[in-house]
């Protein structure tokens, strides 16, 4: 989406949430063309997922439901859900907010750092705007500093993340600040959070990451019936909405069998890496599939990195579960990162992608240091071609990036043919 159609998807929604008169937004990547003789329905319906999602937002919060925001993954959505709260996705993907951030952030700062404070600033996110709460995590220092300027109009919690997963009591800390953050949510709320209202969101979220996974697992085939810009426009900021699970289960009956134009065979399969890619902000996975790509996985936080492992809803000690889940996510803030490599080596063998595309946002230091061991992987250990792109949101970088992908997408015809 350019710049222009961000900026009118962000005040669209806006206006929505002051209940004035709008149009409704569209999908980042275009509206979906139903194949022919498939339902496309689900497709269609995720296009509007702004819209469905800022209607189910106002209508939990009058029937008494807290809006909580969220900004990482390793944010339990089971102990806000079961807190009575509603969590929601505030990352920040509209490149029209930044020019408000930059007012207080520095410019050479990570684009989505400054569009989420941006969005704050001009108060345009009106899911931002209902939240009660916003919770945070110390997955990155400019984030961290970030979270103390928007602390001075939002009520805010850090959660704290060790950072050196192997060492003895990395999980006892992280269990600790889970046990905290159930604590801030009771007492915000004024409610007790039972062990059955946790079983109950624990059983809610792993029904949504199951059928995420098994979308996620249609790229696979030889011939996937989606692009990976469909697929992550599948995603929805709000966790466990009853209508996105119904369209979900929808998508895994009517998808298989669906055509793409141009068909999957012609296309060249790439594994998509890096960091995460925020609604509004899928700019780069367009430009891959517009130059003859299909991303058949993506490995990052809006891929499908949150959602390869559930939590035991049958544990003795639920809290215990829940850690063990969102602790093994393999964020590059950790040091050693083993698991994000094992896990590349892991999806390589089960998309049989011919290329690994690394996307970076600009003065994402973790993610571009750590890009030195995901090419030697790629290169040295699993033979595929590597392609390291370092971006923010503007799009005056993108003629010059279809101009890379096309030269790696050359090559690797060329070997092919060879």
């Amino acid at each position: 989406m350019n710049k222009q159609g961000k900026k009118k998807n962000a005040s669209s929604a806006g206006a929505r949430a002051r209940g004035q008169s709008n149009q409704r937004p569209s999908s980042c990547c275009g509206k979906v063309r139903p194949a022919s003789g498939v339902d496309a329905g689900p497709l269609a319906w995720f296009n509007d997922m702004v819209d469905h999602c800022l209607d189910y937002a106002a209508a939990q919060k009058k029937q008494g439901k807290h809006i909580v925001g969220l900004t990482c993954e390793y944010t339990p959505r089971e102990l806000i859900l079961a807190a009575g709260g509603i969590p929601v996705c505030l990352c920040g993907g509209d490149e029209g907010m930044i020019p408000a951030a930059e007012e207080f952030l520095p410019s050479n700062l990570c684009p989505l750092i400054k569009s989420t404070f941006g969005y704050s600033v001009r108060k345009e996110n009106p899911f931002l705007e209902l939240a009660e709460l916003v919770i945070t995590e110390t997955t990155c220092d400019g984030k961290k500093k970030m979270y103390e300027l928007m602390a001075g109009n939002r009520r805010m919690y850090v959660l704290e993340l060790t950072q050196k997963p192997d060492d003895p009591d990395a999980l006892a800390h992280w269990i600790a600040e889970l046990r905290k953050l159930g604590g801030v949510l009771a007492e915000q709320f004024g409610v007790r959070i039972t062990a059955g209202k946790i079983r109950d969101a624990i059983a809610l979220m792993n029904r949504e990451r199951t059928l995420r996974r098994a979308l996620a697992e249609l790229m696979k085939a030889e011939a996937p019936p989606l692009t990976g810009c469909e697929l992550l426009n599948m995603k929805s900021i709000i966790a466990g909405i009853p209508a996105d699970l119904e369209q979900y289960a929808k998508a895994l009956r009517v998808l298989p069998g669906r055509k793409l134009d141009p068909p999957a065979s012609e296309r060249i399969r790439v594994l998509l890496t890096g960091v995460p890619m925020p609604h509004g902000a899928e700019r780069v996975i367009k430009i891959i599939e517009n130059n003859g790509g299909l991303v058949v996985c993506q490995e990052n936080c809006t891929g499908i990195k949150p959602i390869l492992e559930d939590v035991d809803a049958g544990a003795g000690d639920l809290m215990l579960a829940l850690a063990e889940k969102y602790f093994h996510l393999p964020c590059s803030v950790m040091t050693p990162n083993r698991r994000r490599l094992d896990l590349l080596r892991r999806l390589v063998a089960e998309y049989r992608p011919q290329c690994i595309v690394e996307v970076i946002w600009q003065a994402c230091l973790t993610y571009d240091v750590e890009s030195f061991f995901v090419r030697r992987l790629a290169e040295e250990e699993l033979g595929r071609p590597y392609l390291r792109i370092e971006t923010d949101y503007s799009p005056s970088d993108s003629a010059r990036i279809g101009m890379r992908i096309q030269a790696l997408f050359e090559t690797i015809k060329e070997h092919r043919t060879k």
